[in-house]
């Protein structure tokens, strides 16, 4: 089976969640799988699909710092993408070339994170249901999804951290933020420059590689069809207040 690698790509979050869901699509109608690299610009907060917006945003923060807004189609926690700060992949495969388990394929992928991490000289491990650790403190995560026969999961990788911004726009605490607040955070979370000197284009060469490791891959770029089904998915759907305020 030979995969598709669409390399590092920035866009709006809008525009990000389309196209991961056309890449899902696209699993779905030709079996071709999926692997991406992104970054958010701007800046943006996700939600999982479960999610209330208001209950675990601060929207007025974002408006006056610029940064966007996005439900995802995954469940799992509210996430702050600073463009400058993580690298994000999504995979879409045929689900049946998974293991049925959850927490299996979660550990397939993340391994691939793992491996990346360890090109870096990083040593990290995987963390059910679906984190990775490096020392004890989380430095990815992900959420996966599985309907119509399509495997799909995205996730962040941090590679700089920028706490005071993150706890501004999420709701982690209705108390005003404390130095203590942002101790205890980096007590918990971890990023890659806090590890080594690698360059963000050195860390996403180590992924490149790492995820398509004992793969058949091409280089790929999106079809014109799959764009233009991205772009009406990120105004119609992403972008539509039905969706951002479906809960």
């Amino acid at each position: 089976m030979k995969w598709r690698v669409v390399e590092l790509e920035t866009y709006d979050a809008c525009m990000n969640m389309a196209l991961d869901e056309v890449a899902g699509e696209s699993v779905r109608n030709s079996s071709i799988p999926t692997i991406r690299f992104y970054n958010y610009k701007p800046s943006a907060v996700s939600i999982g699909y479960f999610q209330g917006i208001r209950d675990e945003v601060n929207l007025e923060i974002c408006r006056e710092l610029g940064i966007d807004c996005v439900r995802r189609f995954t469940g799992g926690g509210a996430v702050f993408h600073d463009c400058e700060g993580e690298i994000t992949y999504s995979v879409a495969a045929p689900l049946n070339i998974f293991p049925k388990n959850i927490i299996e394929s979660y550990r397939i992928i993340c391994g691939w994170i793992v491996s990346g991490l360890e090109r870096i000289d990083i040593k990290a491990e995987f963390r059910p249901v679906n984190d990775i650790l490096v020392g004890g403190k989380k430095i990815s995560g992900s959420a996966q999804t599985r309907r119509g026969g399509v495997l799909f999961q995205h996730g962040t990788l941090l590679y700089n951290l920028d706490l005071e911004t993150m706890f501004s726009v999420l709701n982690v605490s209705r108390q005003k933020i404390s130095g203590k607040m942002i101790k205890d955070a980096r007590e918990r979370v971890t990023c890659i420059s806090n590890h080594c000197d690698a360059g963000k284009e050195d860390v996403y060469e180590a992924l490149v590689r790492a995820f398509t490791k004992g793969k058949d891959f091409e280089i790929g770029t999106w079809s014109r069809d799959e764009l233009t089904m991205a772009r009406e998915l990120a105004l119609k759907k992403y972008g539509s207040d039905e969706w951002m305020y479906l809960r």
